[in-house]
């Protein structure tokens, strides 16, 4: 288990930051990729209990709304979203007109896809533009998976006490204070790094979004470990092998990028 979470960490690590310094669409389109097989995923999950989400309206949705956030940001957001919740409706309404008995409950677990995976997961969009913001997300992003990390060792090695046993079992009170020390300590150390290239990222920086992040991101994983719960799965997918699915990857870095971005915008 251990050597197959190494294997793929050192293929994905280089990948994504060699899109992350490159920006522009080769950024947009990485991100937009790993949100429609998220989306895909999900969809796929809630399949699995026996639901069926609009996957033509929640997939192409979410690809639209990654890529409306890097040309228009927020601007047309609102109609967007409007649209796409008149098209889901539309979706399911015939869907219960053909027979379909769980045509209400799919409505909204498409709209929730949508706006957890599509709103939300553009924020990873949104924090790599901000002035920047290359940097940004590198601190924020790399603070996570090291707290991860850290949470994942911590947790093996010391691990008692069990922190959310009905939702996700095998995390411990001691994964996620090792978590949470690990993500401070990354953050400052990622502050003084990527500060010695930019004066815009100083070590208050990395204290701050490291505690922030180290107590809050971690709920994203729990969230997602709710949906899988639920349904008896344990993990997305398989295309990370051991590492899960790329809702698995993502689910913490869609809780960092959000509180990232409205932490940076908001205070610096």
């Amino acid at each position: 288990m251990l050597a197959s979470r190494i294997k793929v960490a050192i293929i994905l690590i280089p990948i994504a930051v060699l899109f992350i310094f490159a920006g522009g669409l080769f950024y947009l389109g990485l991100i937009t990729c790993m949100l429609a097989v998220a989306a895909w995923e999900y969809s796929d999950l809630f399949s699995k209990g026996g639901y069926a989400p609009a996957r033509w309206v929640l997939i192409p949705g979410v690809i639209f709304i990654s890529i409306s956030r890097y040309f228009w940001e927020f601007q047309y957001s609102d109609g967007i979203l409007a649209g796409l919740i008149l098209a889901a409706m539309v979706y399911h309404v015939v869907r219960q007109k053909e027979g379909c008995q769980t045509s209400a409950v799919d409505f909204t677990i498409t709209i929730g896809g949508l706006m957890y995976i599509g709103w939300l997961g553009s924020y990873l969009v949104s924090l790599r533009f901000i002035e920047d913001g290359m940097w940004w997300i590198l601190l924020a992003m790399s603070a996570i998976s090291i707290g991860d990390a850290g949470a994942y060792f911590v947790g093996r090695t010391f691990g008692r006490h069990k922190l959310a046993p009905h939702v996700s079992p095998n995390k411990t009170v001691e994964g996620y204070i090792g978590g949470v020390i690990s993500t401070i300590l990354g953050g400052v150390l990622l502050a003084f790094l990527w500060g010695l290239r930019t004066p815009s990222i100083r070590l208050e920086h990395g204290l701050v979004l490291g505690i922030v992040l180290g107590i809050l991101s971690p709920i994203g994983d729990l969230g997602e470990s709710m949906l899988k719960r639920q349904f008896g799965v344990k993990d997305s997918g398989r295309i990370f092998a051991a590492h899960g699915g790329m809702l698995d990857r993502m689910d913490t870095w869609i809780w960092g990028a959000v509180i990232s971005f409205y932490l940076i915008i908001g205070l610096w």
